[in-house]
């Protein structure tokens, strides 16, 4: 009997749960502009815009270890997108991975969406329905073979390691800018999806904080890049880094020692330079107070060992004249770069992680700091792919991981072939060669 009516209670809680976000004034301008705000937060344009396409109307592939997936058209075209959906079916996709007609693919971070607030959800339902453009774009099949590419598998996968939907919910005592910051990071900004390890079913090992030291410890490499450690480590995380910086760099996307690149490039051009200050310093304050991974880590001393050798025209070390030739003009000979432009190379956090991918990368395509509205001039860094050899890259690349104080494993002219390969680089000397046959 006691079940019975515990049933029957959570059934009408439901209903009326239900009732209340279907009977909402999805039209209300400030509920809109509340979801456009919560949108960006999210970043949802970045995944369901495709290269050149109509925002919001999908089509961007999605590399996974299964094969690729294609973002789908959330726009309000009722043929194509989700103009047919109500309240209770966006939900369902965004919080509980669940769509109209089948389970989601985990691209879509729904694990950490599950801790965003019903009020937040209604805000994001009304902005997506009454103030994004309609696209009429079919959604495109994903490129998996069978049998990986049934679905009823995702199933079995929510159930193991999605969370429950519980809005999230500030910690007795919490701090209430700490609260608020933890509420962007861990739901609306699923910054652990890139940020934090993954295990063999390809989820997250932690989903929040409260979840151990694994959370935003650093990723799995993705499109040759290596998602950071984002805890209190002080040589490859967020140890050295003052709460002004963080806002600075998520607001502008560089600080007076280091720039952003990657994928997160895209994270501050598209989200984090339009959100209120306030926000920001309460994600920085918040990333601040987790612990670090690896308490041993002592913090970064400079050395001018190297910048002396330098200065007095002594590049004999390996690497040194490679580095002379091709870097020292922008990060200087003593590693320091020049404030808000071309960052430092000494005490950089992203030169001190086991794994060299993401600095290989840069030095074989290049990259661009971004312009923002808060910093409008963007500067470009020259790949260097066809000038230099593998061997040429993994000596630079050495050289600055391990002068100025840097301290890191070495790499080899085999880790960066693989790169080359995997970021599609060009050959050393191809542009040459293709110059000359033209002769």
């Amino acid at each position: 009997m006691k079940k019975l009516l515990l049933a029957a209670s959570l059934t009408m809680g439901l209903v009326s749960c239900t009732w209340a976000a279907e009977n909402i004034d999805y039209t209300d301008a400030k509920l809109i502009k509340q979801g456009e705000y919560l949108a960006r937060a999210g970043d949802c344009v970045a995944c369901h815009t495709a290269s050149g396409g109509q925002p919001f109307a999908g089509g961007l592939p999605i590399e996974s270890p299964i094969g690729t997936i294609f973002s789908t058209n959330i726009t309000p075209d009722k043929q194509t997108g989700i103009g047919e959906y109500s309240f209770t079916d966006f939900d369902n996709a965004v919080r509980h991975g669940i769509g109209k007609d089948h389970t989601l693919y985990p691209a879509m971070p729904y694990p950490s969406y599950a801790r965003v607030t019903d009020e937040d959800m209604q805000a994001l339902y009304a902005y997506f329905m009454h103030a994004v453009q309609p696209v009429n774009q079919a959604n495109k099949d994903t490129d998996i073979t069978w049998p990986l590419s049934m679905r009823w598998p995702l199933s079995v996968w929510r159930w193991t390691f999605a969370p429950e939907v519980k809005a999230f919910k500030a910690a007795e005592h919490q701090n209430p800018v700490v609260a608020r910051g933890a509420y962007l990071v861990e739901g609306l900004g699923h910054c652990g999806a890139c940020h934090s390890p993954r295990g063999f079913g390809m989820q997250e090992k932690a989903l929040t904080s409260e979840e151990g030291d694994l959370y935003l410890s650093g990723g799995e490499p993705m499109d040759g890049w290596v998602p950071k450690n984002l805890r209190g480590d002080q040589r490859d995380g967020l140890g050295s880094w003052t709460e002004e910086q963080l806002v600075q760099f998520l607001s502008t996307g560089r600080t007076a020692h280091t720039a952003v690149f990657g994928g997160m490039s895209d994270v501050v051009v598209q989200s984090m330079q339009y959100m209120s200050n306030e926000d920001l310093t309460a994600i920085a304050r918040y990333l601040k107070t987790l612990s670090p991974k690896s308490a041993e880590q002592q913090p970064f001393k400079y050395d001018d060992t190297v910048s002396k050798a330098l200065f007095n025209g002594d590049d004999s070390m390996v690497g040194g004249s490679v580095y002379v030739d091709n870097c020292a003009a922008c990060h200087r000979t003593d590693g320091k770069g020049y404030a808000e432009v071309f960052p430092a190379l000494a005490g950089n956090p992203v030169l001190a992680t086991d794994d060299a991918t993401s600095l290989i990368h840069i030095v074989l395509k290049g990259g661009v700091v971004p312009a923002t509205i808060k910093a409008p001039t963007s500067y470009d860094m020259p790949a260097f792919d066809v000038r230099l050899t593998d061997k040429q890259v993994a000596d630079v690349v050495n050289f600055i991981r391990n002068s100025w104080g840097n301290k890191a494993s070495m790499v080899t002219e085999s880790d960066v072939s693989k790169v080359r390969e995997e970021v599609k680089a060009e050959k050393y000397g191809a542009v040459a060669k293709s110059e000359n046959s033209q002769k």
